[in-house]
């Protein structure tokens, strides 16, 4: 217990942490609520996301919490990653390069009772990072207008997590989170004019809400060593009880006076009804391929923005519904080998997924994903069951007239899988 009690406390250190950075450049973070991160581990995010259907004792999956009930009676796991990214921005003849990189995520994992595993940790659900800026002549004179965008925050979940065997084909499993983030995203105006104002629009709002993920997963032996393993989730779409807010101000040049405007949109962000599907079809320990589906309902979630007259109000038809595509699999040849090339799990994904917001009235970009990696077991005098998780990520996110991104990311991931709740006999 006292061990538990440390692992939860790392884990609210890196909590901190986590909310201090943004693991995105991207301008497109700027609609909705940001960039949807990649909740996956090491062993999702080498073969594209893949989720569902995976159980496994050594590596947590938090995308399915019915694959709790299969961790090992006598370990503890505790799972760590971060990324990091290099992105090319393109628009037209115009190219720019970008870089950051992340912590990503802190999870433990442990078994409670017979059939009964338990999952805490923290996990990404958006991220908002951005600065950039455009120039334009104002027509029929001979200034300019010089807009400049900048955006920072994210939302993360903090979540308990419990998987239970009903019996041996079927388990299910609950995620109880709490969500919590904010963000700022401001808009200035300046004119060449030294005698026109500057015009500001701050856009900010503070989140802290509840998250439910709710998933099965069923095991149907085919005989010897294969098995198929269906698997589905369901997230709960809620209202968040945040009421972001807009702050228009402008400020004389000449006189250096400003005046500022607050207009606040009560209760005016929502998570949507999301639905996930998949198979997985195992070999023993070798082989692992499958499949995913995932639909998220993000059309009937109004969301505010900014009117002509300056205004702000929630608006209909600005987000959209996204699906997602997902296929992956993993190779390891032998599993019992002295050599250490066939022990390694080796991995290999692709995704597709529709945006779920939309640009200046258009459709925003779709996005096209593939990875491969690694699962490389750590040796010590202890135990050989701990993982060092690598994967590299290429993800394209693109839309007609607008910008297009390329995104080359590496993620790195470490399960530690140590015997704590085993007790040892010398006789």
């Amino acid at each position: 217990m006292n061990k538990i009690v440390i692992t939860a406390l790392l884990l609210g250190f890196c909590s901190i942490n986590m909310s201090a950075q943004s693991g995105t450049n991207s301008p497109y973070s700027q609609y909705a609520l940001g960039e949807l991160a990649d909740q996956g581990l090491g062993i999702n995010r080498g073969m594209g996301g893949l989720s569902q259907g995976i159980r496994s004792s050594n590596n947590v999956n938090v995308l399915n919490p019915a694959s709790y009930s299969i961790v090992d009676s006598m370990t503890m796991l505790f799972d760590v990653g971060l990324s990091g990214q290099i992105t090319n921005f393109k628009e037209g003849n115009r190219k720019v390069n970008a870089n950051n990189a992340d912590f990503e995520y802190a999870v433990g994992s442990f078994r409670m009772l017979k059939n009964l595993g338990c999952t805490f940790g923290i996990l990404p659900y958006s991220n908002i990072g951005y600065n950039y800026s455009s120039k334009r002549p104002v027509e029929n004179t001979s200034e300019t207008l010089t807009s400049t965008f900048s955006g920072e925050g994210g939302i993360h979940v903090a979540f308990l997590g419990l998987g239970y065997r009903l019996f041996k084909p079927l388990s299910v499993g609950a995620n109880f989170g709490y969500l919590w983030g904010d963000y700022t995203r401001t808009l200035s105006m300046a004119s060449s004019d030294a005698y026109v104002n500057t015009m500001t629009k701050t856009y900010s709002a503070n989140i802290r809400s509840y998250k439910l993920d709710f998933g099965m997963q069923w095991e149907q032996s085919l005989g010897g060593d294969n098995i198929l393993t269906l698997g589905a989730t369901y997230s709960f779409g809620h209202k968040l009880g945040a009421d972001p807010q807009m702050v228009f101000s402008k400020t004389d040049p000449q006189t250096s006076v400003s005046s500022s405007d607050t207009v606040t949109v009560k209760d005016a962000l929502a998570i949507p009804h999301t639905f996930t599907v998949g198979a997985t079809y195992k070999k023993g320990t070798r082989l692992l391929i499958g499949a995913d589906y995932q639909f998220m309902k993000w059309s009937n979630i109004d969301y505010p923005i900014s009117t002509s007259d300056d205004d702000y109000i929630a608006k209909s038809g600005l987000l959209m519904d996204r699906h997602k595509v997902t296929i992956g699999g993993q190779w390891t040849p032998d599993l019992m080998s002295r050599n250490l090339l066939k022990r390694i799990s080796y991995r290999v994904g692709a995704s597709y997924s529709t945006p779920y917001f939309k640009v200046n009235g258009v459709d925003g970009p779709k996005e096209y994903s593939v990875s491969a990696g690694f699962g490389i077991p750590i040796s010590n005098s202890w135990s050989n069951r701990s993982i060092l998780n690598i994967s590299g990520q290429w993800v394209r996110s693109s839309a007609k007239d607008l910008i297009t991104e390329n995104t080359f990311r590496i993620n790195i991931g470490i399960t530690f899988n140590e015997r704590w709740f085993m007790s040892w006999k010398v006789e």
